[in-house]
Formats: C-alpha cells, structure tokens, sequence
C-alpha cells in the first residue's frame, strides 16, 4: 500500500468524521443520522479517489485502513470496556474489514488483512 496514498486518505476522513462525532455526541444526531452520514462520506472518499485514478481495490483498502486508525481509541477503550486484549479487537476490525474488501472487490481476504494490519500498525498510536 502506498504510504502517499494513506497520508492522503487519513485527514479527507478524519476533518469530517471528528464534525460528524461531534454532532452525534452532542445530541445534534441518532444513530440511523450518523450512520448514513459516516457511510456517505466513505462513498464520497471512495469517489474521490477513482476520479484521481487510483484503483478501487486499493482505494477500498486505503479508506478501510484509515478507518482502522481513526477507530484506535474506540477500540481501546471496547478493550477495557469488555477486559479483552487490544490485539483481540483490532484482530476482530482488521477481520471484517478484510472480509468486505474480499467480498466486494476480489482480492484475497488474507492478503487485505495482511495490507490492513500493516497500515493500523504503521499509522496507529
């Protein structure tokens, strides 16, 4: 994976997902509101990036991985909240994570797992 690419993909995410956070903290959305939101803007990310010629494998596995880094201190604190170890819960997100890139746009789930680890741990705390 590119490291351009992530460094690219992580603040076009991060800047509107904190506004989103916000917004849902302080009441301003629900669940269903944060959902659709958070879902539109990985769509619009995915968009994105096509339009600058990346690859919609790879651009599925860069918006994953920055999701991946961006969602660090909820899965600590799922860690403590739940007494399992953090490697559990981030085995548990690289997995799912990997499974839909799988799905969606053929490549292996091992080898997406494989990317996606790499990137968690290269851009993680």
């Amino acid at each position: 994976m590119n490291n351009q690419l992530m460094e690219i993909v992580l603040p076009r995410l991060a800047r509107p997902l904190y506004h989103q956070l916000q917004q849902y903290q302080s009441g301003q959305m629900d669940d269903d509101q944060f959902t659709r939101s958070f879902e539109s803007l990985l769509r619009r990310q995915h968009v994105w990036l096509a339009k600058h010629g990346v690859p919609a494998a790879r651009a599925a596995l860069a918006i994953h991985g920055a999701v991946l880094v961006l969602s660090a201190p909820g899965m600590k604190a799922e860690a403590e909240e739940t007494g399992e170890p953090l490697e559990i819960v981030e085995f548990r997100a690289v997995q799912e994570a990997a499974a839909d890139v799988a799905e969606n746009y053929g490549i292996r789930e091992s080898q997406a797992a494989r990317i996606l680890t790499g990137l968690l741990a290269r851009y993680g705390d």
